[in-house]
Parts: structure tokens; C-alpha cells; sequence
């Protein structure tokens, strides 16, 4: 299989959409992926380092508060759909996957208007702007919540898949509470705001982290490199562990008795893949606030708890956690819960999806190739 691969601007795209490659190529290892991502965002660095041929495409967002500097936007957006059918006409893909970014919009557009078959995948549970914009011009829509069918009118399209992240999560193998030296008998809350961290949690977390001294239970708080160097000054006892960063935290979560997290659709897969009971604390400054609206569909089936940041003062976030800690019947009852909505086979059903795409096309239906 020939596949054309497109993703942008956060891990959040990038890891579903290696997840994919990966599972193509374990179903069929002689395939072949062109990935075209955007020229100055994180997958121009990531994906070259997988072995995975890599072509750039000039693009830049919409900017929501200036309308007048979309003027740009527009340009590149037509100048990257030309760059984009020289690329899809030369490697003559069997299928063209978008899987998130705005990188996505002209790769998806072009494929189509070309001829080829095409998919795009919806980490959130709404969808983004860029796939609302490509729902017609793709053969088959892709979604991480089932409740995202209801925001799509062509609901034959669509197909309930979960997010890839989740499958790979699921192979990932226990972290050694020993690794960060942490006991391997005590409870562990893992508190993390995103790989970068946040500025506004981590202001509230300065004060809130001592609230946590000499419990019976251990903390490891993840900063993000940006913000470590803030926290070196605080007089913390031994159960609390601040680290800058953790490599490969499914790990981790696997050994995790609570976590507290954004609600970003890669961590939410994680999360119901690999069952921990999750605090979520939604980032308000994302577009749609899709984060809140993921939050809201998990806690909507009694398998998390949120607290909005706004409301994250004083001494809330040590209460709820002790709370669930506690009580175990909400505890059993969220893992239980959590349980009935993962999806174990993420990157297979689009894999299927992908390989019924390709080989429904009659033997005579070319792609078009025209410009």
C-alpha cells in the first residue's frame, strides 16, 4: 500500500498519525508513506527520525483575532494545495490519510480533487475547523468519541474508530516506581499539564505542592522543561517528586493510582486505555474549548472527575484527590466505567478502513492527475 500521511502542529496529530503508519506497516511491511506536514512546526523534526520520507508544505493557521492577517493565510493556503498535487500526482498514493492541523486542509483538498481516496481522523470530540472544513472532500470520516457522529451530518461517513494513541499506549510495557525513586508500595498521583506544561497551573501549583508534605502517598509532578527551574527553591518533602519531564509517560501511567491532567484527545486515549482515574483540569485557551467539551463527555459517563482551572484554588486539588483515593466505591465505579469505552484495536479499524478503500476501486477508476 501506498499511503500519503498528513499531520500538524501538536503531538496530538503527530503521535495518532505515526500510530497509523506504524500499524500499516505491520499489516503490510512492504507499504510505502509519504508524510507532508508543515514547514516550521514539531513534525518537520519528529518524523524524519522515524525513517518516514517527509515533505514540507509553507502554511500558516487562521488567525481569529485579525481577520485582515488571514490575507496571508488565504495565499499560502492555494499556493500549498499546487505544492501539494505536484507531491500527491508524484508519489501516486492508494490512499491519502489526514489526520489533524491545519497542514491537513490542502493535502485532503488536493487528494480529492484529484481523484484519490481519502480519510481524515478527529482526535476531539468536536471537530476542528480545518475538518469541518474537509468533510466533504472526504470518502470516510474517522472519530476518537462516538458522540462526534452527532456533529456530522453525513453520518454514512463516519466511523467510530478511538484514537490510535490508545493502541499503542496499551504495548507500552510498566515503568519501575524505582526509575524516579518512588516506593513501590505507596499510591501514586501523577500530575501533568501537557508535554510543555502551563503557566497558569504550574503559578497555582508553586503554592499548592506543599499541601501534599509527608502524605502517605506519593506525588510526581511534571513541570515541563520551560518551568522546572521555578521549583527548585521549594522545600518539599521526600513523597514529592518534581521532574521537568517524563520519556514515554504511558509508562508511568501504568502504575499510576490517580492522574491529574488537561484534557487533550492523545492523554484522554491514553487515559481510558490504560484505565486511570483521571482529575481532569480542561485548558480554557484552546480553540472551540474542545478540551472542556472532551472533559464533559468523559465525566457525562461517570468516568472522570474535572475541575475547571478556574476553580483550582486552595486546597481542591489535594481534597478531590483524597476523596477518590478514599472512597473507593467512586474509585472502582470510574475504572469501571473507563473500562467500557476503550477501544483496543484504534489503528486496525483504520487500517481496515484504508485497505477497503483501496481495494474497492474498480479496476478501471484512475485518479484523475489533473490540476
Amino acid at each position: 500500500m501506498r499511503v500519503i500521511v498528513s499531520a500538524g502542529g501538536t503531538g496530538g496529530h503527530i503521535y495518532p498519525a505515526l500510530a497509523i503508519i506504524n500499524k500499516i506497516k505491520k499489516e503490510e511491511p512492504d507499504s510505502e508513506f509519504l508524510y507532508i506536514g508543515t514547514h516550521n512546526r514539531m513534525e518537520k523534526d519528529i518524523v524524519p527520525k522515524y525513517g518516514i520520507k517527509y515533505e514540507p508544505l509553507t502554511i500558516i493557521g487562521v488567525d481569529r483575532k485579525n481577520i485582515f492577517n488571514n490575507i496571508k493565510t488565504i495565499r499560502c493556503f492555494f499556493k500549498a494545495i499546487k505544492e501539494a498535487k505536484k507531491l500527491i500526482k508524484k508519489f501516486k498514493p492508494d490512499v491519502v490519510i489526514g489526520v489533524g492541523g491545519y497542514v491537513t486542509a490542502p493535502v485532503i483538498y488536493a487528494a480529492k480533487k484529484l481523484g484519490y481516496k481519502t480519510i481524515i481522523h478527529e482526535q476531539n470530540s468536536v471537530l476542528g475547523l480545518t475538518n469541518r472544513f474537509l468533510i466533504k472532500y472526504a470518502d470516510v470520516i474517522a472519530t476518537s468519541f462516538e458522540s462526534t457522529i452527532n456533529y456530522i451530518s453525513d453520518k454514512k461517513k463516519v466511523v467510530f474508530t478511538g484514537n490510535p494513541c490508545s493502541e499503542e499506549a496499551l504495548k507500552k510495557t510498566k515503568m519501575n516506581k524505582t526509575e524516579l525513586g518512588l516506593s513501590k508500595n505507596k499510591k501514586l498521583i501523577l500530575i501533568v499539564m501537557g508535554s510543555l506544561g502551563s503557566t497558569v497551573i504550574n503559578d497555582k501549583m508553586k503554592m499548592m505542592l506543599q499541601l501534599f508534605n509527608n502524605k502517605d502517598y506519593e506525588v510526581v509532578f511534571v513541570t515541563g522543561k520551560n518551568y522546572y527551574d521555578q521549583f527548585k527553591k521549594l522545600k518539599l518533602s521526600p513523597n514529592i517528586k518534581v521532574v521537568p519531564y517524563i520519556d514515554d509517560m504511558p509508562r508511568l501511567m501504568k502504575v499510576t493510582d490517580v492522574m491529574v491532567s488537561r484534557a487533550g484527545a492523545t492523554t484522554m486515549s491514553e487515559i481510558i486505555a490504560l484505565n486511570v482515574p483521571t482529575i481532569l483540569i480542561p485548558s480554557p485557551y484552546v480553540t472551540n474549548n474542545h478540551q472542556f467539551k472532551n472533559a464533559m463527555d468523559l465525566q457525562d459517563k461517570e468516568a472522570t472527575l474535572v475541575i475547571e482551572e478556574k476553580d483550582l484554588n486552595g486546597d481542591i486539588l489535594v481534597r478531590t484527590i483524597e476523596e477518590l483515593l478514599k472512597n473507593t466505591e467512586k474509585y472502582n465505579k470510574i475504572k469501571k466505567n473507563l473500562t467500557k469505552l476503550v477501544i483496543r484495536d484504534s489503528a486496525k479499524r483504520i487500517y481496515d478502513i484504508a485497505y477497503k478503500l483501496v481495494n474497492e476501486r474498480g479496476k478501471d477508476e484512475k485518479p484523475n492527475n489533473r490540476d
